[in-house]
This record gives structure tokens, C-alpha cells and sequence, in this order.
């Protein structure tokens, strides 16, 4: 229930949050306000986000596709543009698919894609017992389950070679690169969810370097990378067998790249897409 301000004091947590820096600082003053339960959780909520908390680790949720994705502190927080990576996603899956989500984090994506395509079988890891933790309460709504373990070691091996489409939100920022991210990345999400290593793809290697035992014939790997590590990814992809293509969006300042394991057919190879 949110706490009854006067224009006034409302003004005042406004300035506040703008002193500390927050550019959206009316929005944020409004989901603080209704995140706390009293005047004195209020004060509590606003302290955390001036030191500099995300927003999302303070209110304990985020925006992700049209759904509330619960974030607790010290889980990385879902970003907009990844929504991207789960409508190519959406394009992809058939009603029923078996889904991974790797590196899941709070398990946004895994969530996101089950809300939209009906029957997904939906299983989600990560090496961060307070990732796990988080992404249980997001994933067990839609019936999914969670493993806490690196990439493909923590999953059951029964998943090999049923997995329809492998989602893996990889670190992907370069070691050296890390320092500059936003104080709020730095400071508050762990370091592995950031950190891809010297140029950012070697969590990338390593999940494309496993991919085809675990899909399906005609099965899917998609990950976001930057624009400028696109080719380089493409590179990796068909390196361990994959067609890949990559695809970019403007709007979100987002690039996916997608994997597919061939499908053999009259002996061509080719991939099956969404069937």
C-alpha cells in the first residue's frame, strides 16, 4: 500500500533522488512510495536508492516484457533490452517446448518465454545461490524448476539432446570494460553476470562449445552480444557446428545472435525453425 504524501513531501523525495544522481527521479519517487508500507519504510527505500542500490534490487521487482520479475539484492536485474532476445524466442518455440535458461539470473527470460508460449516445459540455472534463490520464487509460478551449478553442470542429464530452445543471457562486457559499466552493475550485481572475460565471449565459447549435445536436432541457442562482438560470435557459433545468423534491434539497442543445430534431411543439412 503505498504511503500518503503531500505534493510537497513527494517534491522533497524527488530532489533527493535527483540530487543522488537518479534521472527519472519523479518515476522512481512513485514506485517508492508505493513499495513502502510506512513513512519510515519509505525513508529506508530512499536511503538504499541514494546510495545507489538499482531501483529494481530496492522495490524487490522488475519490469520485464509486461510481467513483475521479483529481484532480490545482489541478482542481476533483467534488462529491457533483452526482451528482444525473448521475442526471437517466441518465434522459435512451439507450444510444449523444452526451455533452458542458462546464466538465468532472476529467470526473466525463461519466464517471459513460458508466459508467452503455452506448455513450456521450462528449466533454468545458475552458478548464484542468491540467483537461485530469487529465480525459484519467478520460475516456480510457471511451473518450472531451477539448478544451481555452472552452464550445463548443473543440469540433469536426462535434458541432453531434448532441449527445443537454449537461452543464455551470458556475461558478455570484456574484463577490461567492467570499470566503466554504471556504479549501480559494479557495486550491486555479482561480477560473473558481468564479466565475459578478455573480449567478452569466452562464457560464449563455453556454451556454444556444449550446445549440440544438449538440442534437439533443429534446436535453437540464443544469446545477446554487442553489436561489434556480432561476427565474432557467428564465428564461434559455426565453429562448433551451428547455423547461425544474428539479428539487431534499433529500438532496443539490442543484438541477438541465434544458433540452430542442423537437422538432417535427405542428406542435406538443414534447420528446422519453430515446428
Amino acid at each position: 500500500m503505498a504511503v500518503p504524501l503531500s505534493s510537497a513531501a513527494l517534491s522533497r523525495v524527488v530532489a533527493r533522488l535527483r540530487a543522488a544522481g537518479c534521472v527519472f527521479a519523479e518515476d522512481e519517487a512513485e514506485l517508492l512510495v508505493s513499495a513502502a508500507g510506512d513513512e519510515a519504510g519509505l525513508e529506508g527505500l530512499i536511503r538504499l536508492r541514494v546510495e545507489g542500490l538499482p531501483l529494481e534490487q530496492v522495490v524487490g521487482w522488475a519490469e520485464f516484457r509486461g510481467l513483475r520479475v521479483e529481484v532480490d539484492p545482489g541478482v542481476f536485474v533483467p534488462r529491457r533490452r533483452s526482451e528482444f532476445l525473448v521475442d526471437e524466442a517466441v518465434v522459435l518455440a512451439r507450444p510444449g517446448a523444452v526451455v533452458v535458461d542458462l546464466c538465468c539470473g532472476s529467470g526473466a527470460l525463461g519466464v517471459a518465454l513460458a508466459e508467452a508460449v503455452s506448455g513450456v516445459e521450462l528449466h533454468a540455472a545458475d552458478v548464484e545461490p542468491t540467483a537461485v534463490r530469487c529465480a525459484w520464487r519467478n520460475v516456480g509460478r510457471v511451473g518450472g524448476r531451477v539448478y544451481e551449478g555452472d552452464l550445463y553442470g548443473a543440469l540433469p542429464g536426462v535434458l541432453r539432446g531434448r532441449v527445443e530452445i537454449l537461452l543464455a543471457n551470458v556475461p558478455y562486457v570484456p574484463s577490461g570494460a567492467v570499470c566503466s559499466l554504471p556504479t549501480e552493475a559494479r557495486l550491486y550485481e555479482p561480477k560473473v553476470a558481468l564479466d565475459g572475460g578478455v573480449d567478452g565471449l569466452e562464457v560464449l565459447r563455453r556454451v556454444s562449445g556444449e550446445a549440440s549435445g544438449w538440442l534437439v536436432p533443429g534446436g535453437h541457442l540464443l544469446v545477446e552480444v554487442s553489436e561489434r562482438q556480432a561476427d565474432r560470435a557467428l564465428e564461434v557459433f559455426s565453429g562448433d557446428g551451428l547455423v547461425a545468423r544474428s539479428v539487431g534491434s534499433e529500438e532496443w539497442g539490442s543484438c541477438v545472435v541465434v544458433g540452430s543445430r542442423p537437422l538432417l534431411r535427405n542428406g542435406a543439412r538443414s534447420v528446422l525453425c519453430g515446428s
